[in-house]
């Protein structure tokens, strides 16, 4: 039984490809194993093949799929000292030139983008700051335009916030309505929002900073060679790259290229 799970699993992933030419061939076995399980039970499937006839025949239900196989996880500035190392360690150095490039690859339901834009703002950089924020999920990227989050979260992000040496009242950035908050429209003027895929698509711009937090840890070893190599060809002369707290470049094909700026929070240098 298990034999036939996997191969299903196996089948499942490649008419994705062929139909849809989203790849998720590389990703890591045993996550996306759990979450096509946690969709078999929404739509109400017995089997993977009988979920394979589903999407197949029906982009719609595709649609629906994808947001179980990128699941957005993600929450305003994450991990807040590694922002705060941002603040102290690479701003400095962002500082000394005279534009910027900064692209958040997986950037989901735009948290990430609008912390970064945030702290960019408060250190004088954002009006000279282009930044690209790229995911495989039309929908997560629909929400990330919008910036419109849960007042629920709030008080969480806030306390991120402070932590990541906030220099004002986060409050100052968004408008509460209903449940929801809806942040300041001219934090994303700079932001161009793209559907990008690590696993299939190209690099598509020279840039200075790319922050790739928590994308890397559902990809196998090829599929994360194949990203550092994106970001290795796309990062200018010195750029920065930040990972996710339980990612790393060592035993990468592309450790050497890399020197590291702050172990403990992931922030390495292109040599």
């Amino acid at each position: 039984m298990h034999r036939n799970t996997d191969i299903e699993l196996r089948l499942l992933i490649e008419a994705i490809y062929l139909k849809y030419s989203y790849d998720f061939r590389d990703y890591s076995g045993a996550s996306i194993k759990r979450r096509v399980n946690h969709a078999l039970r929404q739509f109400d499937c017995n089997t993977i093949s009988a979920l394979q006839e589903r999407i197949l025949h029906d982009p719609t239900a595709f649609m629906q799929l994808l947001q179980f196989l990128t699941i957005p996880v993600s929450e305003m500035f994450r991990d807040p000292e590694h922002f705060l190392a941002i603040r102290q360690e690479v701003v400095p150095i962002l500082k000394t030139y005279p534009s910027l490039k900064i692209w958040i690859a997986g950037c989901s339901t735009g948290e990430e983008v609008y912390s970064m834009a945030i702290l960019l703002r408060e250190e004088g950089l954002l009006d000279r700051t282009i930044i690209y924020a790229t995911d495989i999920n039309p929908r997560s990227l629909e929400k990330a335009k919008q910036g419109i989050f849960s007042l629920e979260n709030i008080r969480a992000y806030t306390h991120n916030y402070q932590k990541a040496g906030g220099q004002r009242s986060f409050a100052d950035y968004y408008t509460a309505a209903y449940d929801y908050a809806i942040f300041d429209k001219t934090l994303r003027e700079n932001v161009t929002f793209a559907d990008h895929s690590l696993a299939t698509d190209s690099v598509f711009s020279e840039t200075n900073l790319i922050s790739c937090r928590n994308v890397l840890i559902y990809f196998n070893k090829n599929l994360q060679n194949r990203a550092f190599g994106l970001f290795e060809e796309s990062l200018c002369h010195r750029g920065f790259l930040m990972l996710g707290s339980k990612e790393t470049l060592d035993f990468s094909d592309y450790s050497k290229q890399f020197t590291s700026v702050l172990k403990q929070e992931r922030i390495y240098r292109k040599l």
